[in-house]
């Protein structure tokens, strides 16, 4: 029978290696897609709502129905 906190240790490792270096005040967490640049959304209310500029730049559908995708 394995030990558990070892497989802990080998898992926590291997996510710490895979993780780019770290930088004062980030997190690790990359979000998927192109960065964002003004363009790319406004603010209505709460809301952030994603321009067409944004969705041909990120290149597919995420078929939620996006208010300004080009794709459908």
């Amino acid at each position: 029978m394995s030990d558990c906190g070892e497989d802990i240790k080998q898992a926590e490792s291997a996510i710490s290696a895979a993780r780019p270096s770290a930088v004062p005040g980030d997190l690790g967490v990359r979000a998927p897609g192109p960065s964002l640049l003004p363009e790319d959304f406004y603010m209505e209310g709460p809301y952030l709502v994603f321009t067409a500029a944004y969705h041909l730049r990120r290149g597919f559908c995420c078929n939620t129905g996006c208010r300004h995708c080009p794709y459908k």
